[in-house]
């Protein structure tokens, strides 16, 4: 069985006073931010965009942050975008970027030279379950239909997703193992955020899709696409089995979360942490979890850089599995 490993350890760390922020101790809830610059790594729509989305609605509800900027900067899963956060945010103290599982896979599988390795982890916030889904009208009407198919001839069974060798990918392709055939075989249409992705399956270019499940949420509820099943352990719709229900031996989730320039003192990074801890701790907060229907992973300082050492290694060891690495 695939699972992403996890680990839990929260770490409270302390806040010196900083130039861009009113000084003294601060209770929870109060003001880290006059203006946070937040860097999404990939287009609008898709789950990074919709989390940052998400943070800057709480935190500013909250009273964390005074104002927030977004740039989006698309592309390969995050490894377009990362080398420019890197570049042009070193050493900012009023800049983060969320990223996740995905960017951990597409920058292994693009073999580019900017890694997670190279930015200040502050904290993984979410994970989520990933959907199988098709359009309502497609001929394919559960999944194990989706099974035949892949067993009958992968290449002829196009499945959109985001980047390539990111989490919707490795999902596929070990989808494809299960069944006997090489991963290699897949007809994989790897798109830049959640919006190309969504229009292609409802436009029938592809086949089936991938992604998390709150993306494709309100097309499902709307009757448009129809979830063949998802990822997780439990149930993320009443209507649709899990893969293992479904007698695939399958469990992956797409984790999320905040990360900081490279070059900040240890006084920003803790800044950093503090903004998340007190934004994890925020009801509104877990009242948007639960809308969005993420689940709450928060982790932080060193159990989530001993995290994300792990996750590397596994996922660089089921990407050379399945023929992608």
């Amino acid at each position: 069985m695939t699972r992403l490993l996890a680990g839990r350890r929260q770490i409270l760390a302390g806040a010196a006073a900083l130039p861009f922020l009113a000084g003294g101790a601060r209770a929870q809830g109060s003001q880290r931010y006059g203006n946070l610059n937040m860097f999404i790594p990939a287009a609008p729509g898709g789950g990074w965009d919709g989390l940052g989305r998400a943070i800057e609605q709480v935190a500013r509800q909250g009273g964390l942050v005074g104002s927030m900027q977004f740039e989006n900067v698309g592309g390969a899963g995050g490894a377009v975008g990362l080398p420019r956060f890197v570049s042009q945010r070193r050493g900012r103290p009023d800049a983060l970027m969320v990223a996740g599982a995905v960017m951990v896979g597409s920058t292994i599988t693009n073999k580019s030279p900017v890694g997670i390795k190279d930015v200040t982890p502050i904290a993984r916030l979410t994970d989520e379950t990933l959907a199988i889904v098709v359009p309502a009208n497609s001929e394919i009407r559960d999944i194990k239909g989706l099974m035949d198919a892949l067993k009958a001839n992968p290449g002829a069974v196009a499945v959109g997703g985001g980047s390539a060798g990111g989490i919707d990918h490795i999902l596929l392709g070990l989808m494809i193992k299960s069944v006997g055939r090489n991963a290699r075989e897949a007809s994989y249409v790897a798109f830049a955020g959640g919006g190309p992705a969504q229009a292609a399956i409802l436009g029938g270019q592809v086949k089936a899709g991938i992604s998390g499940y709150s993306e494709f949420a309100e097309q499902i509820k709307a009757g448009r696409m129809r979830v063949l099943a998802t990822s997780g352990d439990k149930r993320a719709d009443p209507q649709a089995p899990t893969l293992k229900e479904s007698g695939i031996d399958i469990v992956l989730g797409n984790w999320r979360g905040l990360f900081a320039p490279p070059g900040i003192s240890a006084e920003v990074r803790a800044n950093h942490t503090r903004f998340a801890t007190e934004l994890h701790a925020l009801p509104a907060w877990k009242q948007l979890l639960e809308t969005r229907g993420w689940e709450d992973a928060f982790m932080e300082g060193g159990a989530f850089e001993e995290f994300l050492k792990r996750d590397a290694d596994a996922t660089a060891a089921v990407l050379r599995d399945i023929g992608l690495a």
